[in-house]
């Protein structure tokens, strides 16, 4: 009896997790294990359960939402359609659903005699056709920062407006592989599949070339790239953060400050492009440009890189920070030093996702995710809609937001107290 109701209960956790993924388009097995109070092998038994049974897809440390253009029918309609397609250019039908995959081992010529029959017989073969979803693909990031919450805010929003459903999936890929070499995620390789997708997150230049080859339609951000890449040949969309951290460098000289350090991981594309407009901007002032480097990012980043400063005995005036997340860890260390911001040490950050909740108000440059997001979900439709038009790229303005973390400081006075050797220790 304790059995039976044991498989019950499971069954009707089973029930629920499918409802949110369905809600949600994917669960982890953490979030799983927390919402549900089990164990990591209880929520991976129930994911294992929901996949087997064809109700869900794995992806990266958990499942996401199985398309409805996966079911059997759907599969059943390709196959009569393609036979059409096969008898009309002459051809086999896997000759036909290489075609439609994307596959590059077909004759340039065969590929195209293909084309044409669909083309007269009314039959799409772009890939992914058949199905109005698009996969927001995070890639090589633990968590959904605030930054990338709106930037999928603002691409789902769009999706929804044109009738379009959109789906999130993490994807985590080694940035130093060749593109021969990379498994693209499943949801976008299988039958069924979406009909293209939006790249967040970090991608390697590789990642472009695998989805390029395979024609599957899809925008970027752009500053999130490692790796060699022509921007020109891509749908992609920048935020101008060059240009943004140059302006917050001049605002900080225009405080008076001159002693002002860069906090930032140059070995992630976006922080290393934030250091070009901290540096372009101190090399205007006849100023040597100071970095304080971790490889780390986030909140970690800030805290540890601040310890490590703190502890060379260097006294900066003021800190320029890569991000808003590294800033909020750049507060921790100083204030665990006693450190005052902004009466020691002027703070600033970069993309105001949190800058408002911190104490003192972090004086930041504010970007514009929810928009960069839509203008990515746009990208990629017109991309799906016209095939053959030019790539796009657009360029986001920032702006400088103002709070209280900045101070005016007197030419040549450093303010920043003495630090106690055990407040220095890391």
């Amino acid at each position: 009896m304790a059995f039976k109701d044991s498989r019950l209960l499971a069954e009707q956790r089973r029930r629920k997790v499918l409802d949110l993924i369905e809600q949600k388009g994917q669960i982890t097995v953490r979030e799983l294990a927390a919402r549900f109070s089990v164990s990591a092998v209880t929520a991976r038994a129930d994911l294992d359960a929901l996949c087997s049974g064809g109700l869900a897809l794995r992806s990266h440390g958990g499942a996401v939402r199985r398309l409805d253009s996966d079911r059997n029918t759907g599969v059943a309609n390709d196959s009569k359609r393609y036979a059409d397609v096969a008898r009309r250019a002459k051809v086999g039908l896997s000759t036909v659903s290489r075609v439609a995959r994307g596959n590059t081992n077909v004759a340039a010529s065969v590929q195209a005699s293909v084309l044409a029959a669909a083309h007269d017989l009314g039959v799409n073969l772009a890939p992914g056709a058949k199905n109005r979803t698009i996969t927001f693909v995070l890639g090589n990031r633990d968590t959904v920062n605030e930054f990338q919450s709106k930037v999928l805010l603002g691409a789902e929003g769009f999706c929804t407006s044109h009738d379009w459903a959109l789906q999130f999936v993490s994807f985590r890929s080694d940035l130093s592989s060749p593109s021969s070499r990379l498994t693209l995620p499943d949801i976008l390789t299988q039958s069924g599949r979406s009909s293209g997708a939006i790249l967040s997150g970090t991608h390697s230049a590789n990642v472009l070339a695998a989805l390029s080859e395979r024609k599957i339609p899809f925008s970027l951000v752009g500053n999130n790239i490692v790796g060699d890449w022509q921007p020109e040949q891509y749908d992609c969309v920048f935020t101008d953060d060059v240009r943004g951290s140059a302006e917050i460098t001049r605002y900080l000289l225009s405080q008076g400050h001159r002693n002002i350090w860069y906090i930032g991981n140059q070995r992630l594309p976006w922080l290393a492009r934030c250091a070009r407009g901290y540096s372009q901007a101190m090399k205007e002032a006849e100023l040597e440009p100071r970095f304080s480097e971790i490889g780390s990012e986030d909140r970690e980043l800030g805290y540890l890189a601040v310890k490590a400063l703190l502890a060379s005995g260097e006294r900066p005036t003021a800190l320029f920070v890569g991000t808003d997340q590294a800033a909020s860890g750049v507060y921790q260390a100083l204030q665990e030093s006693g450190v005052r911001i902004p009466d020691d040490i002027s703070v600033a950050g970069f993309n105001d996702t949190i800058g408002e909740v911190l104490h003192p108000g972090l004086t930041t440059v504010r970007e514009f995710p929810k928009e960069l997001g839509v203008h990515l979900a746009e990208f990629v439709l017109r991309r799906i809609q016209e095939p053959e038009l030019p790539p796009q790229q657009l360029m986001m303005p920032t702006e400088l937001i103002r709070r209280e973390s900045v101070r005016p400081i007197i030419p040549g006075h450093s303010s920043a107290p003495p630090v106690s050797l055990h407040e220095q220790t890391l």
